[in-house]
């Protein structure tokens, strides 16, 4: 559900024009054009698409997608000692493992599992999140350095709460990182979840959301919690992975 803020679509100079008015007829919105400081509404939070990509800013604040700075953790020392690989990884799977990221966000999660070889599908309903991964996605295709680990990588722009049960063959794992409201009041909360948090709200559907996740059948449900969080929907992991800021909880179906 989206949060009660003034948002709008914003085509700068070099943007992608198609792009831009497509995104502002599906959000009901209209479409401004020209410089940012020129049209963005006071007070307000805008999707700009200009010559470098897609950038949602409110003026002071800006957030893109971007995988390249999480080239240097995509060594496979650094990989190996991840959390996220460790708790997704299915001992004994002779092939990649099938993940679905079904809350997908800026898909930085999603891009480490690609990095280790996993296969990856996200699902991100928001739309101007939505744009910003699509972007991210389109430029690390692009980059010769990243090209092969977003290869492995796709992006349904749908809801998973409808669309995982409707999904074959089963995953190995879904992966869940759904925003909650616990977050909004933590001091660990990064400067660019405050913007994203202004345009979606955090998830309030969390019951909906596991039982989506186990009617696609996976082998097992990874869910991403602040180490001190409380559990989904007060589901019992299997076990847990436990670091300074962030926990796994791991479901073993």
């Amino acid at each position: 559900m989206r949060s009660q803020t003034d948002l709008s679509v914003i085509l700068a100079p070099g943007g992608d024009a198609a792009e831009a008015e497509a995104l502002a007829g599906k959000l009901g919105v209209s479409l401004a054009i020209g410089e940012v400081a020129d049209v963005l509404p006071e007070g307000g939070v805008a999707l700009v698409f200009c010559a470098d990509g897609v950038v949602l800013t409110d003026g002071s604040m800006n957030i893109a997608g971007d995988f390249s700075k999480l080239a240097p953790r995509c060594t496979p020392s650094n990989l190996s000692s991840e959390m996220l690989v460790r708790a997704v990884k299915i001992k004994g799977l002779d092939r990649p493992a099938e993940v679905i990221d079904a809350t997908a966000g800026l898909g930085e999660d999603s891009f480490l599992l690609a990095a280790a070889g996993c296969r990856v599908r996200m699902f991100e309903y928001d739309p101007v999140i939505s744009a910003l991964l699509s972007d991210a996605l389109r430029r690390a295709k692009n980059d010769p350095g990243l090209s092969a680990i977003a290869s492995r990588m796709e992006l349904v722009c749908a809801d998973s709460t409808e669309a995982l049960p409707e999904i074959s063959p089963a995953p190995d794992v879904v992966l869940l990182d759904p925003m909650f409201p616990e977050r909004q009041k933590s001091g660990l909360v990064k400067k660019k979840f405050q913007l994203i948090h202004r345009i979606e709200a955090p998830c309030d559907a969390e019951e909906k959301l596991l039982l989506a996740a186990k009617a696609a059948h996976p082998r097992k449900i990874v869910i991403k919690r602040p180490a001190k969080g409380g559990l989904l929907a007060n589901a019992k992991p299997s076990y847990s992975l436990s670091g300074k800021a962030i926990r796994y909880d791991v479901l073993v179906l």
